[in-house]
């Protein structure tokens, strides 16, 4: 007969449930695992499946009951540090949907918007093609699997119970959010720029002709001139993106590394 003592039961759940909070935290914030369309179950037998896989690998764990306040404290402490990993994927992925706004305000594709399950919000359609082409883009670039290593070797930086963060982190992740605005506005430059050149042109013409108005052509002429310079812009997302999202884990790294309390 086989006999499990509480000591053996608790250093199990204790090898199992840390990580596999940092792990879900992380997974529920993610673009990509954390969308509404994936099902919640997927989500958390995929955190337990990957807790499984680097317990055997995870440096000494504290010596702390599950049930205490100290267990508590750790247990918030892995969900600050999996919530933190996640929204600088978010902020990274807000690229590309403030590039849609920008551009499809110069288009007049403002009011073209649906309701998105997974931001809960009206979005335009322009900002969910381009996420939908970064997202396909992430998973060419095998950015999935390398956010999972990054997770993984962050118990290494960050091992389980710290005991306090370094507050620097968390300024570096607010002045993260950044870019937002700078890589948006970057990327929607070259569609922009001709759009307003176009629009100053619109408004001589109707000042020397009345007779054509912006409705007549203005609209027409602004939607044809910003598919032809999305098709152009087309060329050079590739590449942005892959910077981006190579500046993005690159920050996942370092916001771990400073993390650790001094």
């Amino acid at each position: 007969m086989i006999e499990v003592s509480f000591d053996q039961l608790q250093g199990w759940l204790v090898a199992f449930l840390w990580p596999f909070t940092r792990i879900t935290a992380f997974l529920a914030v993610s673009p990509l695992w954390g969308h509404s369309s994936v099902p919640n179950q997927v989500k958390v037998g995929l955190a337990a499946l990957v807790s499984v896989a680097i317990a055997p690998a995870l440096p000494p764990l504290p010596d702390v009951p599950i049930m205490s306040w100290a267990g508590f404290g750790i247990i918030a402490e892995q969900i600050i540090i999996g919530l933190s990993m996640g929204v600088i994927m978010q902020f990274t992925f807000g690229v590309v949907q403030a590039t849609g706004v920008f551009i499809g305000l110069q288009m007049g594709l403002a009011f073209a918007t649906f309701f998105d399950p997974a931001s809960g919000t009206d979005m335009v359609v322009l900002s969910r093609i381009l996420f939908i082409i970064a997202l396909l883009m992430f998973l060419a670039l095998n950015g999935h699997l390398i956010m999972l290593e990054i997770l993984a070797t962050s118990f290494q930086t960050l091992p389980i119970g710290l005991g306090g963060f370094n507050r620097n982190a968390f300024e570096m992740v607010a002045r993260y959010s950044g870019v937002v605005f700078t890589s948006g506005t970057l990327l929607a430059l070259p569609v922009i720029a001709p759009l307003l050149i176009i629009n100053l042109a619109l408004g001589v013409l109707n000042r020397s002709a009345p007779q054509l108005t912006v409705f007549a052509i203005g609209f027409p002429t602004k939607l044809i001139g910003g598919i032809v310079l999305i098709m152009v812009m087309m060329n050079h997302l590739g590449p942005f993106l892959e910077r981006l999202f190579a500046h993005a884990l690159s920050v996942q790294q370092q916001m771990l590394q400073l993390l650790a309390p001094l």
